[in-house]
């Protein structure tokens, strides 16, 4: 046979193993694998935001009797109590970002730590799943992120060295690389086993676990506040078992999907794209068919037969490919965009004290008392003020964010990618102008601050939240997918950082407005940044990477 002749046949098995896959009826290893996958997205969601409520139970428990001093006024609206009334971390939330040195610095270092470890774990990962393959980095991010679980519930300051805040932040951000991790391996491996017409919605769906994560983790709080409320009513330091116990419970789902994650098989594409072998690849694709009709979410099988590459095929050229600004372009675009997207989304998700006063569960209203200029927060017990603002969180959670997730799970298909995402930065930046321009007037309307504000969080997830995550897990060739997407997430991560770090510890006072439209100028510009990206509804992973020829002796 001749070279040319071995190169077609070669090819045609490819396009026949490829085919096999995107024309496969939607099945249960389909449902195996978004299961898998969208388990270790809740988890990355649970971990990542259920800090947000932890460090002020910290800050209360370890910074409280430093802090707080002093005493309430005699004669307090609603109180109308004949004496003052002593300060104390029982009755007074403690002021951590005004009274510790640089404490809003310190505390938009422990919120944004962990996409610190992120950012390392998506370009590392991204990077790894391409060298060695996905299924030798599958599972792996799961393993650091329990133990780095384990790590942060159980952290004490040192009693000659570092305080908690410094050593919660470094198990965060080795914590936060497992969570990165897990962006491109499994935004990659869903992709790749995926059928056409429902990729996008199985990439969605395993998205959407975020939101899952994200309720789950207001209502973990919930359930232990209520349950130890007597206690933390007479002794304010057992919140400090609350916020263990909520960040611990973020084992539980990764613990669960650890073993199936070890054990799912190679994706096809990498083994004839990668690899070189394409008789392994329609074998194995043989089995993903049959394991379709097999009605269980735990089918699975070991690979005994191990890949060897058989045929040549393109190698990693990456800096050749992207050099060329028809694919560059793509990943300018994958990447911008999720980098403005996390600008706000991080900057408003992790900062959420300013709308949980204006909706009134951040502790009770301010009161006036004689001799006191303007109003004040009355004495208020612990056990209340953070089972009041665990609630708000839920409300912010299930107004739009959940729904807007499950949306995009249903109408991804229908709609595509390019227009979800053009709607979505467009809503967002209307939105955060309106509540910047009417910011003084708004913020004193409860139910109109609600209603923007829910619209701006539902288009947020029915939108480029989601959309940014699905488009890099099928753009890209095989050979980069998953560092492409690493990439992307990475920027993503930097643009989270930006927003909680730089400009979250400005997100108070008379400078909210100014935040606001800084937010809204970025989701402009991701908006115009989507002008980059191909529509991959109804294409095939290989006409949108312009990879046919991939096989070339």
């Amino acid at each position: 046979m001749s070279a040319a002749s071995h190169v077609a046949t070669e090819t045609q098995k490819r396009a026949q193993a490829f085919a096999h896959l995107d024309e496969a009826k939607l099945g249960w290893f389909h449902l195996r694998a978004v299961v898998v996958a969208g388990v270790g997205f809740f988890a990355d969601a649970y971990d990542i935001f259920v800090i947000s409520q932890a460090l002020p139970m910290i800050y209360q428990v370890y910074y409280g009797p430093q802090y707080i001093s002093g005493s309430y006024p005699v004669g307090m609206a609603g109180i109308n109590n004949n004496a003052t009334i002593p300060k104390t971390p029982q009755n007074t939330k403690v002021d951590f970002t005004g009274k510790y040195p640089n404490g809003a610095n310190m505390d938009a270092w422990l919120k944004a730590s962990t996409n610190w470890g992120n950012f390392v774990g998506q370009l590392g990962f991204g990077y790894l799943g391409d060298k060695l393959g996905r299924k030798k980095m599958y599972g792996v991010e799961l393993i650091i992120m329990i133990v780095c679980t384990i790590g942060s519930a159980l952290v004490a300051p040192m009693a000659n060295g570092l305080s908690i805040l410094v050593l919660l932040s470094i198990w965060r951000f080795f914590l936060g690389i497992g969570i990165g991790g897990d962006y491109p391996m499994s935004a990659t491996i869903t992709s790749e086993f995926a059928n056409v017409r429902y990729r996008g919605m199985m990439l969605s769906a395993v998205f959407a676990m975020q939101g899952v994560g994200i309720m789950v983790g207001g209502l973990v709080y919930i359930i232990t506040l209520s349950a130890m409320h007597d206690r933390i009513y007479n002794d304010y330091t057992q919140l400090d078992i609350v916020w263990r116990v909520a960040l611990g419970c973020g084992i539980i789902p990764a613990i669960g999907a650890v073993y199936f994650r070890l054990t799912i098989p190679e994706t096809p594409r990498f083994t004839v794209d990668v690899i070189g072998d394409t008789d392994k690849a329609n074998s194995d694709v043989e089995k993903v068919l049959a394991l379709n009709k097999v009605q269980s979410v735990s089918s699975s099988w070991n690979q005994e037969e191990v890949a060897t590459a058989k045929v040549a095929v393109k190698q990693g050229d990456f800096w050749a490919y992207f050099s060329q600004w028809k694919n560059f372009k793509v990943l300018l675009g994958c990447a911008y965009c999720w980098f403005a997207l996390d600008v706000a989304w991080y900057g408003l998700s992790l900062n959420q004290s300013t709308v949980l006063n204006l909706i009134q569960f951040n502790g009770p209203a301010k009161v006036t008392a004689p001799g006191v200029t303007g109003s004040i927060a009355p004495p208020y017990n612990v056990a209340d003020l953070f089972y009041n603002i665990a609630v708000g969180n839920l409300i912010i959670a299930f107004a739009g964010t959940v729904p807007g997730y499950w949306f995009c799970v249903a109408l991804v298909e229908k709609f595509g990618r390019l227009p979800i995402q053009y709607f979505g930065f467009a809503v967002i930046t209307v939105c955060l102008i309106i509540l910047a321009a009417m910011w003084n007037t708004i913020s004193q309307q409860q139910t109109n601050f609600l209603i923007v504000f829910t619209i701006a969080q539902f288009f947020f997830q029915f939108g480029p939240n989601t959309t940014t995550f699905i488009i890099p897990g099928e753009v890209f060739p095989t050979r980069f997918r998953s560092t492409g997407h690493g990439i992307s997430a990475a920027m993503g991560k930097v643009g989270a950082i930006v927003g909680v770090q730089a400009v979250g510890p400005n997100f108070a006072g008379n400078n909210i407005p100014t935040v606001l439209y800084i937010f809204a100028g970025v989701m402009a510009s991701g908006f115009f940044a989507t002008y980059l990206l191909p529509e991959p509804k109804g294409k095939t992973l290989e006409e949108l990477s312009n990879e046919d020829e991939v096989i070339i002796a």
